[in-house]
């Protein structure tokens, strides 16, 4: 695989690529994202449902554990049977080039045709890689299958990017009942805590999607808000109804 481009050899006014950590944004924002607002949410209503600041922290800390090793197994579960997938595929597809060949090349020459490729520049791309098994195969990977090297997750980087993430995530909703006794100035400390992250991770995943950082910032926040709000008045209809 060629290397990638240094910033310095880029020509003027060219804006690169996110590279190596782009098929691991997801990872990154769900992982912090969710431990900011599952976590804030969990405090929430144990906060409304009347337990004090040592329950509090207690539920806050197990939440948090659970959710990172939760996320972190889910995701490498997940990675890994999509690679899995992508690996009988890929497997299939050799055995189609070695017993198949003119129906993949046909293939081919629907797939490049479907975008845009026409005439005789199709049929000599087509003649071009179809003289090279991987190059074959790789065209097949991506055009079929939307298999590209680059993109593929390693099930574990995915796996300890979710869990670790996911506990950064859950810190601000923790930490304030550490330090006070109060469950509701705890509580407000986690509010606003968690809704600089909400507005951090909201702006900042717009720095690769090119989208509005204020309106990002603004939606995560609400979302997270919202939820949280919606959490406390359920845990004090419970302390009212269920507990009383």
């Amino acid at each position: 695989m060629a290397e990638r481009e240094s910033v310095d050899s880029l020509p003027d006014g060219y804006v690169p690529h996110i590279g190596a950590t782009r098929q691991y944004m997801r990872d990154i924002i769900l992982g912090v994202n969710d431990g900011l607002v599952s976590t804030f949410l969990l405090v929430s209503g144990v906060v409304g449902g009347g337990l004090d600041a040592t329950d509090v922290l207690l539920t806050g800390i197990a939440g948090a554990i659970a959710g990172a090793i939760s996320m972190s197994i889910g995701e490498y579960i997940a990675t890994k049977s999509q690679e899995e997938v992508f690996e009988a595929e890929l497997s299939l597809e050799r055995e189609h080039l070695k017993h198949h060949r003119q129906h993949e090349k046909d293939q081919l020459k629907d797939m490049l045709s479907s975008i845009g490729l026409e005439g005789d520049d199709l049929d000599k791309v087509v003649d071009i890689v179809d003289a090279d098994d991987n190059a074959m195969l790789n065209m097949h990977a991506a055009l079929e299958f939307g298999i590209v090297d680059t993109e593929r997750r390693n099930p574990i980087a995915a796996a300890v990017f979710s869990g670790l993430l996911f506990i950064s995530g859950a810190m601000p909703s923790v930490l304030p009942f550490i330090f006070v006794e109060d469950t509701g100035l705890g509580l407000l400390a986690a509010g606003l805590l968690t809704g600089v992250g909400l507005v951090i991770v909201g702006a900042v995943k717009t720095l690769h999607t090119g989208k509005n950082p204020f309106l990002s910032a603004a939606e995560n926040f609400a979302f997270g808000m919202a939820g949280g709000l919606l959490a406390y008045v359920v845990g004090r209809i419970f302390d009212a109804s269920v507990v009383a």
